[in-house]
């Protein structure tokens, strides 16, 4: 079957948002491209070639770490060292009606980032930075003023919005928290004309909240972090 424009973007959903959605924010060029250190970990490369990866390592300082994600596995070159793989699920909203928003869902924006990342130290739900809220809209949930649930918005490839950082505090899991924000976030991006995608970990049991919600598997994403030896020179 021939690959459509939408399964290009998908297949390459960091590289798209890096050069697209968040391309004012990108560092790095034609061939590489990474987020700020400060608001995400992930980069991407516009093909597997060496001087890709070469363009990638250039834009690394001595022992940093970066994670790229793709359809097939990816086999590193210009030096650069494999440390960790990791198998997701991506996601794709179905259907595209609007559901009705979780009423105490609030809004999180800068004077928010040190609950959001104490919430996010408790949960793991993946990586997020200090400045990782500036990449999209951000909603939690507070019980007597303590941040209990959040979601937000990570890559911005073109027609699409990543659904990201889906976290609940353990005392408070059960309640529909995780539903309403993720509802409230899938509302959001259809208003805005775009269509939600999200990436789970291949046995995280939450898929089934987000198929609950309208969300279908829609391929494998293979997610490889890569780190820049001391020996390899930009």
């Amino acid at each position: 079957m021939a690959q459509t424009p939408a399964d290009f973007v998908l297949d390459n959903a960091i590289w798209f948002s890096l050069t697209t959605g968040h391309s004012d924010i990108a560092e790095g060029d034609g061939r590489a491209r990474r987020y700020p250190i400060g608001v995400s970990p992930l980069g991407a490369i516009q093909d597997t070639s060496d001087a890709s990866f070469d363009a990638l390592a250039a834009l690394l300082q001595p022992n940093e770490e970066i994670a790229l994600g793709s359809p097939t596995e990816i086999l590193p070159t210009g030096g650069l060292e494999a440390f960790a793989r990791m198998t997701l699920k991506q996601m794709v909203r179905s259907s595209l009606s609007r559901p009705i928003p979780e009423q105490h869902v609030v809004p999180l924006g800068t004077a928010d980032v040190a609950d959001m990342l104490t919430l996010i130290e408790i949960t793991k739900p993946g990586p997020f930075r200090s400045r990782t809220h500036e990449l999209g809209q951000y909603f939690g949930i507070r019980v007597d003023g303590r941040l209990v649930a959040m979601a937000g918005e990570r890559l911005r490839p073109v027609g699409y919005t990543e659904i990201s950082a889906v976290c609940t505090h353990p005392n408070y899991r059960g309640r529909g928290y995780g539903r309403g924000l993720v509802e409230t976030l899938v509302r959001n991006i259809i208003d805005r004309g775009n269509v939600p995608i999200l990436h789970v970990e291949k046995d995280n049991q939450a898929a089934s909240l987000y198929e609950a919600v309208g969300f279908s598997i829609r391929q494998t994403i293979h997610l490889i972090g890569l780190r820049k030896p001391n020996a390899v020179s930009s």
